[in-house]
């Protein structure tokens, strides 16, 4: 054993015991980045040895020893206060003292930080494998109903009519968008902190661009003190995942209403039953979905009140700042499954839907919108509307609109609107047709919006397999330059 090793034993063994070991210790939660850190410490031994820092022959002995730590597992690795220290300490088991120099160069602090980037972009893109699998099945759902009525509302009173495709739509756009914001926290978070050290760098010739390349990251964390301290690719992460699940939550939280109404029934495998209620089918996944949001944003709300006092450069803190990352990213992908294959997998009740639909006089502004057309200003025509509604206390007949605009403008609505036509959009259907501008509910608009929409997500496939196929390029090269010692 040489001195220098002795004496990091000795700092380690005074420093290990106490009632505060338990408290310290990351290590069964670091089971997460295992992986990872074995990935990195390759990445790390092979550079070394590639700039003639470690021999070839030490590093070829500490590569072998992480085959097999890799082989044994999580579980089988020595007591430490983290993942981190318990690979080191395994290989130096294995090798003896020469196991040591992995740690050459690098510091537990940008050791840290890289696995926690390596690790969270393999989750990040399996959250947007999920959530562009989800978008399909939207639109799939969409394409049988672009002729689906239904009512829409807001501030949950009847507005106008609308279709079971024009709905389903505007949440696949707002999880477009919310599939836009992972991948570009992706494209932040996919930089290399390695080679940072403590945090002011360190005298050894390293080459950070090489474990960036080995590791598949797309470039550097340049300012040593801003690679191992920064933990915004969480917070931006973190922040994206939670406005995912806030439009999950959205959609669950309409599935349960229009559950309520009658308007579409739960298949049995996303509902389940009263323990004293037989009749009773209860939308139990979607209200958990409400609750895992939940999660998610309360997680980020953690996150950043543990970094939003913290100096420059790393504090131990930042050990409890990751898991609310992890956590997050779990439950909301989990999210994603059910919330989309619970509605997608429910039958619409069309009869129920087409009764709803002109509830409320839901069509008055088809009429208003008819009238303002034939050249009636439309502050005129809403009064026509409103007055012809309060005379039939509900919804007006043609003949109720033909008189009251008699009242107010002083002529028949024959002799502004063909009546044809008011027929038409009085009915919802003829209202929902009428809606034929760009992004509209009428069925042909919402059938172009269908094919624009598949090559946007296209396009978010492709970007994924970019990505994949890159990490999968990088995972090769580390393997075959590990090869050169092992």
């Amino acid at each position: 054993m040489t001195d220098d090793h002795a004496e990091s034993v000795v700092r380690r063994d005074r420093f290990s015991g106490g009632p505060a070991r338990e408290f310290l210790s990351s290590l069964s939660a670091d089971e997460r980045i295992f992986a990872a850190d074995l990935a990195v410490d390759r990445a790390h031994v092979v550079m070394l040895a590639e700039e003639g820092i470690v021999a070839a022959e030490d590093a070829g002995a500490i590569l072998d020893a992480l085959a097999d730590i890799e082989r044994a597992g999580h579980g089988a690795l020595p007591d430490g206060e983290d993942v981190h220290e318990a690979i080191e300490t395994a290989v130096i088991e294995r090798v003896g003292p020469t196991g040591g120099r992995m740690h050459t160069a690098r510091s537990r602090n940008d050791e840290v930080a890289a696995c926690l980037r390596y690790r969270l972009r393999e989750d990040v893109l399996g959250t947007v494998e999920t959530v562009v699998g989800a978008r399909a099945t939207l639109l799939d759902a969409a394409g049988e109903h672009t002729e689906t009525v239904m009512p829409g509302y807001t501030h949950l009173q009847p507005a106008q009519p609308t279709t079971v495709a024009h709905w389903l739509c505007s949440y696949e756009g707002a999880l477009a968008r919310d599939t836009e914001r992972l991948l570009d926290a992706y494209g932040r978070l996919n930089r290399s902190p390695l080679g940072g050290a403590a945090f002011a760098g360190t005298p050894f010739e390293v080459d950070r661009e090489r474990t960036a390349e080995l590791l598949g990251f797309d470039g550097l964390v340049e300012n040593a003190m801003d690679a191992v301290s920064a933990r915004d690719f969480l917070v931006e992460t973190t922040a994206a995942v939670a406005g995912l699940g806030t439009t999950l939550s959205g959609l669950a939280e309409d599935s349960v209403l229009f559950a309520n109404k009658g308007y579409l029934t739960l298949a049995d495998e996303y509902a389940s039953t009263s323990s004293i209620m037989p009749q009773k089918k209860n939308p139990d996944t979607l209200e958990l979905v409400r609750g895992r949001v939940g999660d998610a944003t309360a997680g980020l709300d953690g996150l950043l009140t543990t970094l939003k006092g913290l100096p420059r450069a790393y504090n131990r803190d930042l050990q409890r700042a990751s898991g609310h990352a992890f956590d997050a990213i779990d439950s909301v992908t989990a999210a994603t499954e059910v919330a989309v294959g619970a509605l997608t997998t429910a039958e619409w009740e069309t009869d129920a839907l087409d009764s709803a639909a002109g509830e409320g006089f839901s069509t008055a502004t088809g009429v208003a919108d008819l009238l303002a057309q034939a050249g009636v200003p439309f502050r005129t025509a809403h009064e026509v509307v409103a007055q012809a509604a309060e005379r039939a206390d509900g919804t007006p007949s043609v003949e109720t609109l033909d008189a009251t605009a008699e009242t107010v403008l002083g002529e028949p609505l024959s002799a502004v609107v063909d009546i044809d036509a008011l027929r038409r959009v009085l009915d919802p259907a003829g209202s929902v047709a009428s809606r034929d501008s760009r992004g509209g509910s009428a069925p042909e608009t919402v059938a172009a919006h269908l094919d624009r929409t598949k090559s946007t997500l296209d396009d978010h496939r492709s970007t994924l397999v970019t990505h994949h196929e890159s990490l999968e390029d990088a995972h090769q090269k580390r393997d075959t330059a590990v090869s050169n010692y092992v």
